[in-house]
Formats: C-alpha cells, sequence, structure tokens
C-alpha cells in the first residue's frame, strides 16, 4: 500500500481542493481536508486506458456502446448483487446535475422536496435553486449513531405534501450505511403517499467491514418502479473530473420524463474520457480499491488515536461507510463562526463546516482522510495546536 503514503502535489492543476483557497477568502497556506475528492492517483489501468484513448488524437462526439454496459452490469452484479436493467441507463455529467435534473422534471416550483440532514449540502442548494420548497426530516443522533425519525418523516410528507425524497445512501456526513429494515420503511413510507425518491448512491463502494449496502432499488420490483438511482465512479475511483454519472430509471415513463429535462439543458453526449475511465475503472479496478480500503481503514484508526490521546474533548462518529469523518467539536463550546475562525485562520486547515450540512450540524466539522497520512497527520497535529490556544 505504500502507493498511497505518496504525496502528490496537487497545485497548479487547476484543482478546487489546493488552487482556490484565496479566492474562497481563506488563506493561501491552509491545508484542504474538505472537498471529498483523493489526493490518490487512479488506478493504473485506467490512467494507461486515457493515455492510450488520447493518442488516437480524434475526439469527436460519443456514444455507450455494449462493452461500457456489459462492464458496468458486471460491476454492480459481483460487488452490490444487483442487476439494473442496462436499458434504463442515462450517463448525465454527475450525480447533482441528474439530482437537478430529476427536480426539474418530476415536481413543479414550489413542491416540497425532502432531505434527511445534516446532509450532503448540494441537496439544500439544488432544491433551492430551482424553485422548490426545502422540507427537513432531522437525522436523530443517540450515542454517536443516528437515526431516521420515521414519526417526523412521514409528517413532514403529509404537512408540507411532497413530491419527492432525495435519499443519500451511504449518508454523507454523517457515516450511516443503513439497513434493509430502515429503507424498507422509507420505501413503504414513499409508496404510500406517492413520493418518488432520487436515491444518492455515490459511496456505495466504500462500505466498513461489518455493515451491508443495500441498493435502494432492490427492495422491490415496485420501489425500483418508484426510483431513480444515482451512481458514479468518480467518488470510487477519483475521477470527479471526467464527469461522468451513471444513473438507472428502470420506470419508461419517468426515464422518458427525465431523458426530455436532460434534452433541455443542453447535455447530448457523453465525455469519451469519462466512459473510457469508467469502463476501465470498473472492469481492472478492484484489486486498487480494495488496497484503498485498507488504507483508508488505516487512516480512520490512527486519526480516532490521534483524537483519543490529544483532542479528547472532539468526538468522533464512527462511521459505517464513506471516507468522510464526522467530528463534534461542541464540547469546546464555541459558536459555528469562532470554530471556524480557530481551525481556518488559527489552524490553516481546511474542513466543510458542520453548520453548511443543515439542521443538526452545528458544532461539527467533516473531514476527509482519502490522503496520504502524512498530510492526515499534519492536519490532525494544526488542529491539535489550534485548539491548545483557547
Amino acid at each position: 500500500m505504500e502507493k498511497f503514503d505518496e504525496v502528490i502535489n496537487r497545485r497548479g492543476t487547476s484543482c478546487i481542493k489546493y488552487d482556490f483557497a484565496e479566492e474562497r477568502g481563506l488563506p493561501a497556506d491552509v491545508l484542504p481536508l474538505w472537498v471529498a475528492d483523493m489526493d490518490f492517483r487512479s488506478p493504473e489501468p485506467v490512467i494507461t486506458e486515457l493515455a492510450k484513448r488520447s493518442q488516437h488524437g480524434i475526439f469527436g462526439y460519443s456514444g455507450i456502446r455494449d462493452d461500457y454496459r456489459e462492464v458496468l452490469s458486471d460491476w454492480f452484479r459481483q460487488q452490490h448483487n444487483w442487476n439494473p436493467d442496462m436499458k434504463s441507463l442515462i450517463i448525465t455529467p454527475g450525480v447533482v446535475f441528474a439530482i437537478c435534473t430529476a427536480i426539474r422534471a418530476f415536481t413543479q416550483e414550489d413542491d416540497g422536496v425532502l432531505i434527511c440532514p445534516p446532509v450532503y449540502y448540494p441537496f439544500s442548494a439544488s432544491i433551492r435553486d430551482n424553485h422548490r420548497r426545502l422540507v427537513e426530516s432531522t437525522l436523530v443522533e443517540s450515542n454517536g449513531r443516528y437515526e431516521i425519525d420515521f414519526v417526523d418523516f412521514e409528517q413532514k410528507i403529509i404537512d408540507e405534501q411532497v413530491k419527492m425524497f432525495i435519499l443519500c445512501s451511504p449518508h454523507n456526513p454523517v457515516g450511516r450505511v443503513w439497513t434493509k429494515d430502515e429503507l424498507s420503511r422509507l420505501a413503504e413510507i414513499c409508496q404510500r403517499h406517492h413520493v418518488l425518491v432520487v436515491a444518492d448512491e455515490i459511496h456505495h463502494d466504500f462500505i466498513r467491514p461489518g455493515h451491508q449496502h443495500t441498493i435502494f432499488s432492490t427492495l422491490s420490483d415496485a420501489v425500483a418502479n418508484n426510483t431513480i438511482t444515482c451512481t458514479s465512479p468518480s467518488k470510487t475511483f477519483n475521477l470527479a473530473g471526467l464527469q461522468l454519472s451513471n444513473i438507472f430509471i428502470p420506470n419508461e415513463s419517468l426515464r422518458r420524463k427525465f431523458k426530455q429535462e436532460l434534452l433541455a439543458t443542453g447535455y447530448g453526449e457523453p465525455n469519451i474520457f469519462g466512459m473510457t475511465a469508467a469502463k476501465a475503472a470498473y472492469g481492472q479496478g478492484l484489486p486498487w480499491l480494495t488496497e484503498l480500503k485498507s488504507y483508508l481503514e488505516e487512516n480512520l484508526q490512527r486519526t480516532k488515536n490521534y483524537l483519543a490521546a490529544n483532542l479528547p474533548k472532539a468526538r468522533l462518529i464512527e462511521p459505517e461507510g464513506t471516507y468522510l469523518i464526522w467530528i463534534d467539536f461542541s464540547a469546546y463550546n464555541l459558536s459555528d463562526e469562532v470554530l471556524d475562525d480557530l481551525i481556518i485562520n488559527k489552524g490553516r486547515v481546511w474542513l466543510d463546516s458542520g453548520h453548511i450540512f443543515g439542521p443538526g450540524g452545528q458544532g461539527f466539522q467533516r473531514i476527509n482522510i482519502a490522503c496520504p497520512w502524512q498530510v492526515l497527520s499534519d492536519g490532525l497535529s494544526r488542529l491539535d495546536k489550534a485548539f491548545a490556544t483557547i
């Protein structure tokens, strides 16, 4: 796993993570451990295939071939016990793009769209930017474990006449891998009240030992018929910049409406480099991913040990999935503004502030541990020194 210890300089590569701190009002020397991309090279087969494709020298319009569908189908069958109908596949430039497309396709302005915060903040932005009503059923945390308040969830659907629910599975940032029973309860409520489910399952390849991810649409044919499943190789293989996501819509009527809205955005053909990378990753990237997950597990254990020894008042929420760690700093009794200032300006560390994830995020920070331990340990040391000043 030595390759994951290599520190690669990403500055000067138009990298959002490293190159735009000053433009966002942060110190130039801040260490970024925020956005969910990795500081690791993608699998060698991906790099090789991209280089080979670039040598062809012609980069015209592209489309999906059967060999792409076959590799994708094999991956989901072998890794997730899922056999999606490849006729239901639609490629988009990203999962958030797909979510916004679904919001416009299946809801009207001022319709209620439900999420469960604290949750990935582009969800709320996507709802508001498309002039829909944001409806929130906040997760309940007890002894370090987050759960869905099903009574509140259903009541919000009834009271707010919710038309769509955006499911985050596994849940970012709290790290929950929802059980089959939990997902079944969600599905039953949504079906009873005719609420369409958009399932963002982009982190589903990062499940920790002892937990099992269930693809939401595998619960039943009826559930699949009421679900838009959003997947992408971008998180799994660090390909976000290639802008390609695989969206599955088994319901033909829903798929037709989604395609119509997709065409209205002006998007037509997928990125040839995105497809080339995805095919190589899903076809040949499993050994790399297996090593990566072992390395991430080491990073998590090291982080837990460091916090216990040096920042014992910081409470790490034990993740079940994702490579994003949710840490509670509320024991320091600092406002979100003071906490952010301490971490950014004194610690010179750039994290994702918990409050931007919505209700329940106050006092928390999200840390991305998908980087070499040398980088992560530097970040933890900076945090330690910053908190030592208060």
